[in-house]
């Protein structure tokens, strides 16, 4: 009943954490959406595509947006991104793709959408930096091989290459998700925190994450204190779950060996 009931009053001691479930996989799973084909593209740029003199400088920079704190996404996201949202590009959206649920009703600029585009910021350093490490395993022969019957590099690139390290790159989208799962700050931050489910996508949401930020220091009941940590439980479990995923399918392609080895 706790996992499958959508009513949260802590007044009346009534809790369920299905608002809180649904939020946190439909804000990561739009983070997936945008962040995967940017991540494994930009991978697939910097190892076989972009001149040797831009490759380590380009992944520097990517490098560097992971060290940025969880907070400071947020700030940004709350007076950068979420005006811009409110008044650029959601009433676009709305205009052309209105006739879809996801984006009807009033545009709040916090929301679903909003924390899902914050969250594919933050986990498109991991996805590209452990797709540029899967794609550059790919032994040199598959790309020889496939020069040798007179493939373009695009044609290499797409066959030999992500063919091989197809499951790899799914490796690297789920520790993505796993990342995306336990973002807390800055999608408390944007995210509007409403315990509810709605259809739209620009409306206000909440996370398992998010409710345990907010509302543990006034979880004064024993009730209310356990619901948040049962929350915290479920999170904790998914994750464990998805991150083990995640390194089966990176070493099916690495075969647990260092990427590196096989680079050229």
């Amino acid at each position: 009943k706790f996992l499958g009931s959508s009513t949260w009053n802590p007044v009346q001691e009534e809790y369920g954490a299905l608002p809180f479930i649904y939020g946190t996989f439909m804000s990561s799973l739009i983070a997936l959406i945008i962040a995967v084909p940017l991540g494994v593209g930009t991978a697939i740029y910097l190892t076989d595509l972009a001149p040797l003199w831009l490759r380590q400088p380009l992944s520097s920079v990517i490098e560097m947006l992971a060290a940025v704190p969880s907070v400071i996404w947020g700030l940004w996201g709350i007076f950068v991104l979420v005006p811009w949202l409110r008044e650029n590009a959601f009433p676009l959206l709305q205009k052309t793709l209105g006739f879809l649920p996801l984006f009807q009703g009033p545009i709040y600029g916090i929301g679903m959408l909003t924390a899902g585009i914050i969250v594919a910021i933050m986990i498109l350093p991991i996805i590209t930096s452990v797709s540029r490490e899967v794609l550059r395993s790919v032994p040199n022969l598959q790309r020889e091989a496939a020069y040798g019957l007179g493939a373009t590099r695009w044609e290499v690139t797409r066959i030999a290459v992500l063919s091989y390290a197809r499951r790899g790159l799914m490796g690297a989208a789920v520790l993505g998700l796993g990342r995306a799962l336990g973002e807390t700050m800055a999608v408390t931050m944007v995210i509007g925190n409403r315990p509810e489910i709605a259809k739209s996508l620009l409306a206000p949401g909440y996370t398992m994450a998010s409710v345990i930020a907010n509302e543990f220091s006034e979880a004064t009941g024993n009730v209310y204190l356990s619901a948040l940590v049962e929350v915290g439980l479920a999170l904790f479990i998914v994750t464990i779950i998805v991150n083990i995923l995640a390194q089966l399918l990176v070493w099916t392609v690495t075969r647990g060996t260092p990427a590196r080895s096989n680079a050229g």
